[in-house]
């Protein structure tokens, strides 16, 4: 289950990782997948980029016909997360320049604490479609998820 959480987490990593670039590196620019807030063109193509990782995440699972409706519930999670952590992130955004540092580091909090309550909220949500799944599924799903977790790239560069 430990793995399974770790994937889960990983699915926000894009997110995550605007997340945890300082106030300080303003001027960098956000990987391109996943554009910094700018107004509703801006939205439009983060629902873009988490429609595409939830189709892919869809296709690689290989999620039967039988399992739709369960995976629906898994991918408005997924949806509903990536909006509130877009929330906490363009907060901690639009804060900058006039934040304290105790306003930056509380928004930094705010951020974090929407991940980990994301990730709780997958894992409770992908749990049901994951115990329908046959063996050879979980299996599949066991490997895609361990492919995406932060130990496998880790372990990866070695």
């Amino acid at each position: 289950m430990k793995t399974l959480v770790t994937a889960l987490a990983s699915t926000l990593l894009v997110c995550s990782a605007i997340a945890q670039s300082p106030a300080s590196d303003a001027g960098a620019s956000p990987p391109a997948a996943y554009p910094a807030a700018t107004g509703q063109k801006a939205d439009a193509k983060r629902e873009m980029v988490v429609g595409q990782h939830i189709k892919d995440l869809h296709a690689k699972l290989k999620i039967t016909a039988a399992e739709e409706s369960q995976w629906a519930t898994v991918a408005q999670t997924m949806r509903d997360s990536a909006a509130e952590l877009d929330t906490a992130i363009d907060k901690r955004q639009s804060m900058q320049g006039k934040a304290t540092a105790i306003d930056d580091l509380n928004a930094y909090g705010d951020i974090a604490q929407a991940h980990v309550d994301s990730v709780k909220k997958l894992s409770t949500a992908f749990a049901p479609l994951y115990a329908s799944m046959g063996d050879d599924q979980k299996k599949l799903a066991d490997e895609v998820f361990a492919h995406r977790s932060p130990e496998h790239h880790k372990t990866s560069k070695q």
